[in-house]
């Protein structure tokens, strides 16, 4: 609970199994978060087994893809205030507290992981990934006119329930680039926004994602084309729309 207001945290599970129980005890240990909900995307057999047990709400969602498992998790949260994450071990319970404090001021909170003193030993965050997540961070910046962004691929993010209700009609993205469509989003809305630095650790096992340059690379340059196909959009008056 954070100033009278319920914390719902979203966390999506497809090769979790080995972290996601420690992942569910750390962001309950904060003492803030009054609910957990993760969606089983297809995860890796005996992922349910893990988070039996820890208070988490368990449910499924069949459609493959990052963006179609947060868009559940989104659905089927209670909170007035929603946290997305990732129970891979990278990210910290502890900051919970810290994107809290600042949704006092705005209602969309998104985390970076670009800042050195906050990038833990054994992290999967070098050169490329880094300079990747933030050129493509500029672009959106530049060709918006925002707040600072330089750090589009990171998971950690807040939103209100009134500012995910605003957006949700308008998801289109099923896979990895959600998470930039919900910047994107945030900011054609015309959503007061902020971006702050949390804690990124090591990975508990490998991703499916970024644990590939190649695969890395591709989704960057899908962020890119999506940022100019927002742009155009928007100039043009023609907002995305779920069908």
């Amino acid at each position: 609970m954070w100033r009278g207001k319920k914390v719902s945290v979203i966390f999506p599970t497809y090769n979790e199994k080995e972290s996601i129980r420690a992942a569910i005890l750390d962001f309950f240990g904060s003492g803030l978060v009054d609910e957990i909900v993760v969606v089983n995307n297809n995860a890796a057999p005996g992922t349910d087994q893990e988070v039996q047990g820890t208070g988490a709400v368990l449910v499924y969602e069949p459609s493959q893809g990052y963006g179609s498992a947060i868009q559940r998790g989104l659905k089927e949260a209670t909170g007035d205030i929603l946290i997305i994450s990732e129970p891979d071990g990278t990210f910290a319970g502890s900051d919970v507290i810290k994107m809290l404090a600042y949704s006092d001021d705005v209602p969309v909170v998104f985390g970076t992981r670009t800042s050195r003193e906050f990038v833990w030993q054994g992290a999967n965050m070098g050169f490329f990934l880094k300079y990747g997540n933030w050129f493509v961070g500029k672009l959106m910046e530049f060709l918006f006119n925002t707040t600072i962004l330089t750090d589009v691929g990171c998971s950690m993010r807040l939103l209100h329930r009134h500012a995910y209700e605003k957006i949700a009609p308008q998801f289109t993205i099923t896979g990895s680039a959600f998470g930039p469509e919900i910047m994107l989003l945030t900011i054609l809305n015309k959503l007061p926004f902020t971006e702050i630095a949390v804690n990124y650790r090591a990975r508990v096992g490998k991703s499916s994602v970024t644990g590939s340059k190649i695969k890395a690379f591709f989704l960057g340059i899908q962020m890119i084309f999506m940022i100019l196909k927002y742009r155009l959009l928007s100039w043009l008056g023609r907002l995305p729309a779920k069908k």
